[in-house]
């Protein structure tokens, strides 16, 4: 059985993944199969290196930094979050919290990340051999928010936040062979996505980037209909959701420390559910090709 795991992202929402991988280290949880977006792929980077706590200190304290994300930053690079401070600065080997790129590349799991090609709209999916010691430029351009920052170029390829094309790549971890999958969200389960907010902000797109602007434009439809997809694998065993049930009022760039902590908290007890998941042994199959 190949089990696979998935992580939203969400800004600074992700700090819940952070709690719920933190869990899945303590209780020496694995899987076979990692994919992440946007802040997820930060996530899941820290997961298979097996650094507990090590995202926690980016959501609840680096984050705080004017170097990390300011109007400062926008204003001197057109970027509200530096990424090359957090990803590079921050997690290269000499960085204040390197990642241990070591351990990431010897752990046997999968690791996929999910990326927009900012002028054609496609999605990339990179793997792990695209990640490489002090050059997670993939990370980058998984978290290159549209309009909060501007297209992250990795490969002479401009690239936008996963989200865009593939909000819960759910398809993509049964497409790659899983049989079971945990899904990490970042809103109550039940929330649906409303398209308002992404049509404005697309409106700043269109000029330059006319198929992000599509992309962003989508996103609420793609989120809501693989949300759809999760509860129905979920009653069919083949998917567990993670998601916290009240996010307290946080955003995409929340700057409130207590409901970060508490956040983190959730995930951390919310992940109590992935054992039981994962050790079922009556096996019910679902045929995906009705739903994707």
């Amino acid at each position: 059985m190949k089990t696979g795991i998935v992580d939203v992202g969400g800004g600074l929402r992700g700090i819940y993944g952070a709690g719920v991988f933190d869990y899945c280290i303590d209780k020496k949880i694995t899987f076979d199969y990692c994919i992440g977006v946007s802040a997820g792929s930060a996530n899941i980077a820290s997961f298979l290196a097996g650094q507990r706590k090590r995202n926690f200190l980016f959501y609840l304290d680096y984050s705080f930094r004017k170097k990390y994300m300011s109007l400062h930053n926008f204003i001197k690079r057109g970027s509200y979050i530096d990424l090359d401070y957090v990803y590079g600065v921050l997690s290269n080997a000499n960085g204040e919290n390197p990642l241990d790129y070591q351990a990431v590349s010897k752990n046997p799991a999968e690791m996929k990340v999910v990326a927009s090609e900012a002028v054609s709209g496609r999605i990339k999916y990179f793997e792990k051999k695209d990640l490489r010691e002090n050059d997670y430029g993939i990370l980058k351009a998984s978290s290159s928010i549209p309009v909060v920052c501007k297209p992250y170029a990795f490969n002479n390829t401009l690239y936008f936040d996963g989200a865009l094309g593939d909000p819960i790549p759910i398809r993509q971890a049964f497409s790659d062979g899983c049989d079971r999958v945990v899904v990490i969200l970042t809103k109550p389960r039940d929330v649906v996505r409303s398209p308002i907010k992404d049509e404005k902000l697309a409106r700043f797109l269109k000029r330059k980037y006319p198929e992000a602007a599509k992309n962003l434009e989508l996103r609420a439809k793609r989120y809501n209909e693989s949300v759809f997809l999760t509860k129905t694998l979920e009653e069919q065993g083949k998917a567990l959701i993670i998601a916290p049930d009240n996010i307290a009022g946080a955003d995409t760039l929340t700057k409130n420390k207590e409901v970060l902590q508490r956040l983190y908290q959730k995930g951390y007890n919310d992940a109590e559910k992935i054992s039981g998941f994962l050790n079922l042994h009556k096996h019910f199959g679902v045929d995906l090709k009705e739903y994707v």
